[in-house]
């Protein structure tokens, strides 16, 4: 049964759903298809990925009410002053409104992009507000400035780097944590740590299986991203056990405190000036 989280507005998100992260349009077509056969119901997206337009026509294509669909997206760094990038973002999906939609960075100006969303939630152009890779004093300065409470943030998570700490300071605030890099970014050592074969036999699973349940029984909403259509089906079969404590307890303990993904304030004013090449069509 596919897991579903209420949100602190009191909208249901799908635990469970695919991303598209370093995807071409092409293979985010696909993909994302396939994915709507298998029963997903959450897609995300972001303008920086350039393929909104080939996940939007993949949702069309799908046959799927839209109304039975979950659709993420994310605002980018340059377009927060932007008076126009939510309509040309749903434009781009070709869609009326979106589900949920992120800034995708804290760079210069973020407050900007956030006020822009909260407007659009005001306008019925977005449901639910993201907040992406806005660990930390960010997340403390959205929390303390805004007029809207963010549902959702996004962030690196996975059993090297289970965000604990993070986690916590979510759910003070009824913010659903939503992990990319949910494999470790493919790290074949994750992957391959002895408990996750070991529960992979117990269950009648793959290790990365395994992980993906991780995430949902630790409450996170999860999107794995796969440019391989095979992957699909593999990456949603995960819906029919859950972990044990004791199993969750043996996969804690491989914590390694390691994140894939390092940010630098320089990296920060780099995006600010990175303008998306978008599909024109």
């Amino acid at each position: 049964m596919d897991k579903i989280l209420t949100l602190n507005n009191g909208i249901a998100m799908p635990a469970l759903g695919i991303g598209t992260f370093m995807i071409s349009p092409g293979d985010a077509e696909r993909c994302v298809c396939e994915a709507l056969k298998t029963g997903c119901r959450l897609v995300d997206t972001a303008n920086a990925y350039v393929n909104e337009r080939a996940v939007g026509r993949a949702i069309k294509a799908s046959g799927v009410n839209r109304k039975d669909m979950f659709v993420s997206t994310k605002i980018w760094a340059t377009e927060y002053q932007n008076p126009r990038a939510v309509e040309q973002t749903l434009e781009r999906l070709g869609m009326d409104y979106v589900d949920l939609l992120f800034i995708h960075q804290p760079t210069e100006h973020y407050m900007d992009g956030y006020r822009m969303i909260e407007k659009a939630v005001r306008e019925g152009k977005v449901k639910s507000i993201g907040i992406s890779n806005c660990e930390g004093k960010y997340l403390d300065d959205i929390l303390a400035r805004c007029e809207i409470k963010p549902q959702v943030m996004q962030a690196e998570a996975h059993p090297y780097f289970p965000q604990d700490e993070l986690s916590a300071k979510l759910n003070e605030h009824g913010i659903v944590l939503m992990s990319w890099y949910p494999l470790g970014h493919g790290d074949k050592s994750l992957i391959s740590e002895p408990v996750f074969a070991e529960l992979g036999k117990k269950y009648g699973k793959t290790p990365a299986q395994i992980i993906l349940r991780w995430h949902l029984d630790r409450g996170f909403c999860v999107i794995p991203g796969t440019s391989k259509v095979e992957h699909v089906k593999d990456n949603f079969a995960v819906q029919d056990f859950s972990l044990s404590e004791e199993d969750m307890e043996k996969i804690a303990k491989i914590n390694k405190n390691k994140r894939y993904y390092y940010r630098t304030d320089e990296m920060l004013r780099s995006f600010a000036k990175m303008k998306p090449e978008y599909e024109t069509e």
